[in-house]
């Protein structure tokens, strides 16, 4: 029997050669937003490990859009040489390079995990943060500033230009960070949004920056190519976002003509209960992709081949996306084709390493 996980997909104009992606994931390892050669031998291992499409890690729209001051950024155009190159390299081993755009809201200017994680001073390196309301994550955080129409109108510009550059460098699909907690994300929740303008309130006016943005972006995003926005389906906090309203939105975005709802779910609010366990997201992303016909991925403790195969298999989603797993394993396209004996095509100078 073949497998489906190794099926090959088609969007738009680019064919995946198989369903397996490397999710975004920040590597806090960038200087001024500059992409360097550990972000080349990261995303790259992994192309030649064998996935279909690589999504480089959340990349700042703007300075004060980071998460940290180690984050990727393409808000000026020197940052574009460098990750041409990665994707050069990716597009060699028959992979597709994407990205996600992204700004970190009230979640930014904070310290790497490995140097705790915390909100950074400016003393530190670090900046003020911008928010829908002037409300903190933390009750023990700097309190973001709340957002004016100059400031929201700053924010789809800055999608706007980094979409550009974005095509400059070479990328063929590009994502549209509106989860796990950032500026779109804070918009979409009540937790977070407590405007009382065009942009809080309602569901309608707490999906127009969203909106706004997802036009923006289409405004110099090719037609042909393929657009995804990931959000959380659920904040798991009572009186958040929900999985009716992530339904409702992803109605919408594909009306617009988004592609697919990379479906993550939680980090808006540190009193979040998850209840984690393998697929614990897939149910999400299953819905959607029912109630909406949107093609949509899956994500999080999918970690072995035949859950993989299984999602993909059984129609519950149509990507399945893997980070703490790839982390553990760069050769997971290789990898999960042994196991799952789907005989793909490996680097010619892994070949001798086959089991035939």
């Amino acid at each position: 029997m073949s497998s489906k996980l190794f099926s090959p997909l088609q969007i738009k104009t680019i064919t995946l050669k198989n369903r397996i992606v490397i999710s975004p994931m920040c590597q806090y390892s960038a200087t001024d937003g500059f992409a360097n050669d550990w972000h080349l031998v990261h995303l790259g291992s992994r192309a030649s490990g064998g996935a279909g499409l690589i999504i480089q890690e959340a990349t700042a729209v703007s300075p004060e859009g980071r998460i940290s001051p180690g984050d990727l950024g393409l808000w000026k155009d020197e940052h574009i040489e460098k990750m041409q190159a990665i994707n050069r390299f990716i597009v060699n081993q028959n992979s597709v390079p994407g990205i996600q755009l992204a700004h970190a809201g009230r979640k930014g200017s904070a310290a790497a995990p490995w140097e705790g994680g915390g909100n950074l001073d400016k003393t530190q390196g670090g900046w003020d943060t911008v928010a829908p309301s002037a409300v903190a994550y933390h009750e023990n955080e700097k309190t973001p500033i709340a957002l004016d129409k100059t400031g929201i109108e700053k924010v789809v510009s800055d999608f706007k230009s980094a979409t550009k550059r974005a095509i400059q460098a070479g990328f063929q699909v590009l994502e549209i960070h509106a989860a796990h907690g950032y500026l779109l994300h804070e918009f979409l929740s009540p937790l977070s949004n407590f405007r009382t303008d065009e942009y809080g309130g309602s569901f309608e006016n707490r999906i127009r920056l969203i909106l706004d943005v997802v036009e923006a972006v289409q405004s110099e995003w090719p037609e042909n190519l393929p657009l995804f926005v990931r959000i959380s389906a659920t904040d798991w906090a009572e009186g958040g976002w929900n999985i009716e309203e992530s339904v409702q939105l992803s109605k919408i975005l594909k009306e617009k003509g988004v592609d697919l709802i990379d479906v993550s779910s939680g980090g808006l609010v540190s009193h979040q209960q998850i209840p984690l366990g393998p697929n614990y997201q897939v149910p999400f992303a299953e819905r959607i992709k029912k109630e909406t016909a949107i093609m949509t991925g899956a994500v999080g403790l999918i970690t072995a081949s035949s859950q993989a195969e299984e999602i993909i298999a059984s129609g519950q989603a149509d990507l399945v996306l893997f980070a703490r797993e790839s982390l553990r394993n760069s050769n997971l396209g290789l990898t999960f084709a042994q196991e799952l004996q789907a005989d793909i095509q490996w680097p010619k100078q892994y070949e001798r390493a086959k089991i035939k």
